[in-house]
Formats: C-alpha cells, structure tokens, sequence
C-alpha cells in the first residue's frame, strides 16, 4: 500500500517521552522504516541534540547519530536540516554548540537556556518547514520530557515545536521502569491547555507479558485524559538504535545481546574499551561485538586489561581530561605495558591522540603543552577549526571507509602508515571513527589482533554489518507494524491532533 500527502506541506508527527531513554529514538526510527515500506517519502528531524555520540554527514555537517540512523531507516541520506543543534558536552556545565553541523562555541546551560536557545528557534522551525516542502512525512523526536516545566519558556525540541510547527504529539513510556499509567496523566497535566491540545495520544513501550491485562489500565487512562494509546510495544531484546549518550555496546546490545556467538575458530577474542570521561562515538566498537566469538567490554581499571586481547581507546570530547584519568587510575602504565609486550592496541581519535608523544592544546581544554603516553610517533596540535570528512581508504589490503571528526591535527613523524594515522608494532592509532565497519577491513584486523594475541580466532567469513543494521531496523518497523494501530497513527501524521481534546488540570504553573 502506498500512502502520501495531498501535496504543499507534508504530514509531521513529534515523538515525546515522559522521560529520557522512554524509547524515543527506536519509536521515530521504527516509523520511519515502516512508512518508506508503506511507499512514503519521509525523514527523522530532531530539533535539538544533547550527544557526544555524532556522525558526519556527506557535506562535511556533525549531526547525532541517532538521526544518522533514523535517517538509514527512512532510506534517505542523513544532512544538517534533521539535527540542526547539537550540543556536546564538555564538563557538567558547558556544551560546544553545533549549528547547521558546524561549531559555532563553547557555552554554559544558563547562557544557553538563558536566550541563545529561543534565538535558534527560527533556524530550526525554518528547517523542518523544509523537509516538510520535500518530504511526505517528517518524524520528529523530542528530548527527555515535555513536562519540563522549568525549561518550558526556552524549548525549541518539545512542546515549542509542536506548538509553532502544529505537529501533534505521541508521549512514548518505558512501562519496564513503572510508574507509565502516573507518567502519561503526570506529563499531560503539567502542560499548558495550548501544549495539552498537541498532546494526541500515548504509546506504551517494552511491555512483557499479557496485553489483556493491561487494557483495563489504558481504558482508565483514556477515562481520564480523553486521549487513546496507539500502540502497546512488547519487550524485545536487541532493538537499540545508536545511542545518544549511555555506557553500552548498541549493536552488541541491538544484534547479539542474549549470548556472544559462539566463535568459527577454538577460541573468543577479548576487547577491553577505556571508559575515558567524555567518551565520543564508542558506537565504533559495535561491529566488534556483532563478530561471533568477540566479547567486548568498557572497563576502568588497569587489572581489567591483563586478560584483553585487544584494548581500545575510543574518542573522547575531554583528550588531555581523558590522559589525566588513564595515569591516575594506572592504565597509562598498563598500556605502556602492553605496547611493550607487543600485545595490540588501538586509538580512535582522542584515543589515537593520547597514544601520541606530545599534545598542544590550546582549544579544547586549554592546557597548553601537554605529554602524551609516547607509544606512537605523533604530535597533536589542536585546531580551532574542526576537521569534518567521510575519508575513504585501503589498510590492510582491504577497503576502508570512515569518518572523522576533530579538532586535533596530527603530525606522524614514523612507524607504519594505517589510515591517516600509523601503527609501530602492535600499537594501532587513527582519526577514522567507524572503519571497522568495513566488513572485509574488519576481518583482517582482527586476524592480526588474534596472531599477535596467540589466539585460535577466526573471523567469521559472511558477517555483514551493514546487513545486521538493515535487519534490525526492519525489526524496529515490524514491532510498529505489528503492535501499533497504524491506521490511526497515519491519521495523526497527515491531519494532526483531534479536535476537542480535554484540558487536564492543574496544567502548567503560571
């Protein structure tokens, strides 16, 4: 069946949770996917992101990643207009602002919130209006909650949006945390009676067990919020799109979370990540872990090494922060060690930056000279201007494609050239987030990895990263499909919010 709009301005629909992590990113991808199989033209939009986690767009524009692969759900390719703000955190109190995919400051949550942020609204409403002249469809996701009663004036990602933008809006809850029935009543009734009227309905998530069960509870829901559940979405493992922020392997969570599969050779092959402060992109990983017989885990601590047979050390938005916690926690020693004893290592970005001899950094953290632990032969001076590329390569004699995404410029002065950076035994360093994405580089890695690690490993021969993303999308579009009322949600998406929906009192304090 192939569904459009009428022409002019297309259908739009904003995805809000009652909490962070309530399921946002997988609902707005799983509609996504199921409508382009529906035969719609539609995209992910996000107004505003708070991530450390981004992708580089082919124009060279940062956006997150999360709207990188939403955008991979809708089959289009991602650009700056879905994200068009996205902050990355680089203390508890500052955030590098990125506009149109560029970096355009450093600023505080109060400078921000205290007028920058209403002064970006144009630019985003501006955005979506675009998307929506091109697109049949455009899904919006929100950020944490729209009952945000103390950020309401300044909002640009919830209820600000959909106000401004007319878009009607789906609350999304975890029931697997408890307390959804509170969390849905709570959510409408600390909004405006303007913001209540966007409010369309609710989507129940990760439910477990008997659905019939809960009906009572969704009936009693709507008794007293007049407004219906579109949709109760069962618990599945695996169903994680790339995350915003979080401590977890996504695709090893997304495609092979209940058990490691079993390896092709005699023996597993252990990754040990550094859970640096501020890690960037620890997505790079997940194709690790989608290998059968890989096992990877984030550690801090340097006994946690001794048994790895590979340690990585992922991006970071904090490089000399980052240092500074390898020494005091002891695992700059433990890598010096291992580098030693010719076991491998990996550095990704920041990661590569700290394997270097020397760092000048008057950018980032404004720390001036600084020493690196000296285990390649590289000098990193920070740039102001970030470096934003989607490199395409060869490393051991396979193809590599990557991205990048930096204000450190490298100087390699030796070793073994390894995708714009270098490799001096068994110590490996690149700027290149998402190479091991390549399938056939991929394998060949690992099988140095597990030669210099004395490992019986074999790479699996048919392991498709891009073939495993693809499938769990489709889950993601089956799970809409299947337990959602899809008719009504495209009702929702092409004409709006009902009518004569009812104000919840006390609604938003004045």
């Amino acid at each position: 069946m192939s569904r459009g709009t009428s022409g002019g301005t297309g259908g739009g629909l904003l995805v809000a949770g009652t909490t962070s992590d309530a399921g946002k990113s997988v609902v707005t991808a799983g509609i996504c996917r199921w409508l382009v199989r529906q035969g719609v033209k539609v995209a992910p939009f996000k107004a505003q992101n708070m991530s450390l986690n981004s992708f580089v767009t082919r124009e060279g524009a940062e956006i997150g990643r999360a709207q990188a692969m939403q955008a991979q759900a809708a089959r289009v390719e991602p650009t700056a207009l879905m994200n068009p703000v996205l902050l990355k955190p680089g203390s508890d109190r500052s955030s590098q602002v990125v506009l149109m995919g560029k970096p355009v400051g450093e600023m505080s949550a109060r400078g921000y919130h205290g007028g920058r942020q209403e002064q970006l609204l144009g630019t985003v409403l501006e955005c979506l209006a675009e998307l929506r002249g091109t697109y049949d469809a455009v899904i919006c996701e929100g950020a944490g909650s729209p009952a945000e009663i103390n950020l309401r004036r300044t909002d640009i990602v919830n209820m600000g949006i959909a106000r401004n933008a007319r878009l009607p809006v789906l609350v999304v809850g975890d029931i697997d945390r408890g307390g959804v029935f509170a969390s849905f009543f709570g959510t409408v009734a600390l909004l405006s009676p303007e913001d209540q009227a966007c409010v369309a309905g609710f989507l129940v998530n990760k439910f477990r067990g008997d659905v019939s069960l809960l009906e009572p509870g969704l009936d009693m829901l709507k008794n007293l919020t007049g407004r219906r559940t579109y949709g109760v979405l069962p618990f599945q493992h695996g169903l994680g799109i790339d995350e915003e922020d979080g401590l977890r392997v996504s695709l090893r969570g997304s495609v092979r979370e209940s058990e490691v599969s079993s390896p092709v050779g005699e023996d597993i092959l252990r990754v040990a990540v550094c859970a640096i402060p501020l890690m960037s992109n620890f997505t790079d990983v997940d194709a690790l872990a989608a290998e059968p017989g890989v096992v990877v885990r984030f550690v801090d601590r340097a006994e946690e090494l001794v048994d790895a047979d590979l340690v990585v050390v992922p991006g970071t938005r904090g490089t000399v922060r980052a240092l500074e916690w390898l020494r005091e926690r002891g695992l700059a020693d433990a890598l010096a060690r291992r580098a030693a004893e010719g076991r491998p290592v990996l550095g990704v970005c920041g990661g590569f930056q700290i394997l270097g001899e020397h760092i000048e950094d008057e950018v980032e953290s404004r720390a001036g000279q600084v020493d690196g632990l000296g285990l390649l032969p590289v000098r990193v001076r920070f740039a102001r201007e970030k470096t934003l590329t989607r490199p395409v390569g060869e490393a051991l004699g396979e193809p590599v494609e990557g991205y990048e995404i930096h204000h450190g410029v490298a100087q390699v002065t030796g070793g073994t050239p390894f995708l714009d950076g270098c490799r001096v035994g068994e110590v490996w360093g690149t700027h290149w987030h998402g190479s091991l994405e390549s399938d056939g580089f991929r394998r060949a890695f690992l099988r140095e990895v597990a030669a210099a690690a004395g490992r019986r490993f074999v790479p699996a021969a048919d392991t498709s990263f891009g073939s495993l993303r693809e499938e769990q999308l489709d889950r993601l579009g089956d799970l809409i499909e299947e337990h959602a009322d899809t008719d009504a949600l495209w009702r929702l998406i092409e004409s709006g919010a009902p009518t004569g929906l009812p104000f919840i009192p006390p609604g938003a304090p004045a």
